[in-house]
């Protein structure tokens, strides 16, 4: 985590990338790398359900656990007069960041949970990528300007995700569940880019509070403290049992591979430019989790057996992405 700080130095300089200089080839690897550490969110996440824990401290225990690990690790790393930066900044923009982190982070996740209790990972995974056609609809309502080429490679990516989220009701999985996971779901893929979009504009805004904000630590931490009442108020209102260890130490291990690796990373990622279009490519990376949970999903919880829709979909999938990069790369210079 100290070198992608070290290697944020071009960013905590003020520059942001555009065509001419790094493009989407890195910013997907970067993407990638982070969508794998997402992975682990899906596949605990199902076992946590599958174990009988409720989906409320899912959510919570995560983001309770990320902000105490990044607080220790700030302070240890940084040292005391960066945490008192970030206090600062919490309580001096505190609405921004309960409505962003509420957003962002707090609505976004809950959703996700609460999908895990009626899909498997891989298809939460995979119905979490409608993100990919929200985000350019987030963009453009921000007054972005996304190219219509890149807008085909992600309608690619989308059909998919239908495609393999059809596959699952002709195995004759009742409707209702396949809508009890999707529904939050969607709602989650806008949450998230919504979250992430307020946070740019905010950190392109912030005058002498901009380097703060553009180290990725600082910002996973001031959403996620910002996120914190949400859960608080979830707890109330729900009022879950109590959650056991294995609970405790599954959602522990989510928040260091989702909270303090993967979250910074796609935000450093993501920051890296303020063109519309490579944000929605860094974005359009979350594809890769469907995978990667497929993998992880099949070693933890045992085999899964896929048909040729499942095949097709993936497929869809990849081609999508890798066309996306394909035509960022080849297109003329503005």
């Amino acid at each position: 985590m100290v070198e992608k700080n070290t290697a944020a130095a071009p960013i905590l300089a003020g520059a942001d990338i555009q065509h001419g200089g790094t493009g989407a080839p890195r910013l997907i690897g970067l993407g990638l790398v982070a969508s794998a550490l997402f992975s682990v969110t899906f596949v605990l996440n199902r076992s946590i359900s599958l174990h009988g824990g409720h989906w409320v401290w899912s959510a919570a225990l995560r983001y309770i656990e990320t902000a105490l690990l990044l607080l220790v690790w700030g302070f240890v790393a940084k040292g005391p007069r960066w945490v008192g930066a970030i206090w600062h900044l919490f309580w001096q923009k505190l609405r921004f960041w309960l409505v962003a982190g509420g957003i962002g982070y707090g609505a976004f996740y809950a959703c996700c949970c609460f999908a895990a209790n009626h899909a498997p990972g891989w298809i939460a995974a995979a119905t979490w990528q409608s993100t990919i056609l929200a985000t350019p609809v987030v963009l453009w309502a921000f007054g972005g300007k996304v190219p219509l080429r890149g807008v085909a490679f992600l309608v690619l990516i989308f059909a998919g995700i239908v495609i393999l989220n059809a596959g699952r009701l002709e195995s004759g999985v009742p409707l209702a569940q396949i809508v009890s996971g999707v529904v939050p779901l969607l709602v989650a893929a806008f949450c998230y880019p919504i979250g992430n979009q307020l946070l740019n504009r905010f950190r392109h805004q912030a005058g002498p509070h901009a380097a703060l904000l553009r180290d990725p630590l600082a910002a996973v931490l001031l959403m996620t403290l910002g996120a914190l009442p949400f859960f608080a108020g979830l707890l109330v209102l729900v009022h879950p049992p109590l959650p056991d260890m294995g609970q405790i130490t599954s959602t522990g291990l989510i928040a260091l591979f989702a909270g303090c690796l993967a979250t910074p990373l796609f935000t450093y990622a993501r920051n890296l430019s303020s063109d519309p279009y490579l944000i929605a490519a860094v974005d359009a990376t979350q594809a890769g989790e469907v995978g990667f949970t497929l993998a992880g999903e099949a070693l933890l919880l045992g085999s899964i057996s896929l048909g040729m829709a499942d095949y097709v979909g993936l497929i869809a999938v990849m081609g999508g992405l890798i066309g996306f990069a394909v035509s960022e790369e080849t297109a003329p210079e503005a």
